[in-house]
């Protein structure tokens, strides 16, 4: 069984950086491609950001470009993800997800799920 943990969530001050990390147990097709959800209260989960293993495919939503970075580290089996310039709004549970489908947007195309870290935009 694969297992996903995130780290790095927590309280961030608006305007700040957010950096998490998911790290997979082991190397599967079913994680050859890793990324966030978010939920925020109230709202469906939405996706954020992807990326492959080999780094060639990489995905965010539109209204997040040019906050969010995403990268990975193969060697360890763990993506990493920046977020500048945090707002309220970005408040969420944020979850680590891998997929088999390179390119993957839409949760039902994701077969496994971390457990969520909460990320608290506030003063």
């Amino acid at each position: 069984q694969v297992q996903l943990v995130e780290s790095g969530g927590g309280l961030v001050q608006p305007g700040g950086t957010l950096r998490l990390s998911c790290t997979a147990s082991t190397r599967t097709t079913e994680n050859d491609y890793m990324g966030w959800f978010r939920q925020a209260p109230g709202k469906s989960r939405e996706f954020v950001a992807a990326i492959s293993w080999n780094g060639q495919y990489t995905g965010h939503r539109d209204y997040l470009e040019g906050r969010v970075f995403i990268s990975r580290d193969a060697a360890k089996n763990t993506i990493r993800l920046q977020m500048t310039d945090l707002r309220p709004e970005d408040t969420a549970v944020y979850v680590c997800a891998a997929s088999s489908i390179l390119g993957a947007t839409q949760e039902p195309q994701y077969s496994l799920w971390g457990q969520g870290t909460q990320v608290t935009v506030s003063s």
